[in-house]
């Protein structure tokens, strides 16, 4: 890929034990992110985001102290677009250890039995959530959802995304924002933000799949555990979302409501962030449903 020789000497110092074609490239929202074997490097795709990679690093230095059950990422060392003279030219960039395993397969829950393997260990990863979310340091680290966000979000959507869509595309968002009039508002879990099936990793034995870790964490802070909820419907369908609903102890009131209405919001915000960090790529497919 392009980006590994572009950026070839930063990635050799970075990355010193991996020779150029063990290298590996993943196209994140965020970040390209080339892959070691035992490290990963975040190049970060627009200066928007390069702002970000401190509170980055801060965040998932607080969810590796915490026992959450499963492995996150943690940062080894950040750099570059600094005033020094020698990095202020370097590409910015953060390192993290890197987790082993992969996605699911697809097809990998046909099996029933898997199925409910998978969906119990989903159950177990946002339980350790929810508890980290009542942890006083955990609370005082990481950010809070604000007070109207989701009326914020509507506004923004109206003001700065509607004017790039077709009519019947204006007139399926105003039928997504309008679901997000009753959601309430909720900081009482860790909550990922982005927990699709490409960020949660697993590993096999005996036929198994076995939870390694999660990734991706730009996204995360205290809010409502419905957001990751409705990433797992998303990547995985409504019936194995309901595996994983049978098996939590999470009050069932109002939550399919909100799990559906945030899930209708899940292009708008890809749509919305790419339009604000200046990520063409990102505002295209966000909108790719509404033009």
């Amino acid at each position: 890929m392009e980006i590994l020789e572009t950026h070839r000497a930063l990635l050799d110092r970075l990355l010193p034990d991996d020779e150029p074609a063990e290298r590996t490239v993943r196209r994140g929202q965020f970040h390209h992110v080339v892959i070691g074997s035992d490290r990963v490097v975040c190049l970060p795709r627009t200066d928007a985001v390069a702002s970000r990679l401190p509170d980055r690093a801060a965040t998932l230095r607080t969810l590796a102290a915490l026992d959450l059950g499963f492995r996150t990422p943690e940062p080894l060392c950040e750099g570059g677009g600094h005033e020094d003279a020698e990095e202020a030219s370097e590409m910015p960039f953060l390192v993290l250890s890197r987790i082993p395993g992969a996605p699911l397969e697809p097809g990998a829950l046909d099996d029933p039995l898997v199925a409910d393997a998978v969906a119990e260990q989903y159950a177990s990863l946002l339980a350790g959530l929810a508890r980290a979310g009542t942890d006083e340091t955990v609370r005082a680290a990481l950010p809070r959802a604000p007070e109207g966000r989701w009326r914020e979000f509507a506004a923004d959507v109206r003001a700065e995304l509607l004017p790039l869509m077709s009519g019947s595309g204006r007139r399926r968002a105003e039928r997504e924002l309008a679901a997000l009039d009753t959601l309430p508002h909720l900081t009482c879990a860790v909550v990922h933000g982005d927990l699709g099936a490409e960020n949660v990793l697993w590993e096999h034995t005996g036929g198994v799949p076995r939870l390694s870790g999660v990734v991706d964490w730009d996204e995360a802070g205290l809010g409502d555990p419905a957001e990751d909820l409705a990433a797992v419907g998303a990547s995985y369908g409504r019936d194995f979302l309901g595996r994983v609903l049978a098996r939590g102890d999470r009050p069932a009131d109002g939550l399919a409501a909100r799990v559906a209405a945030i899930r209708g919001t899940f292009a708008l915000q890809q749509a919305l962030s790419g339009y604000r960090d200046g990520d063409e790529e990102e505002l295209a497919e966000g909108l790719a449903g509404y033009r």
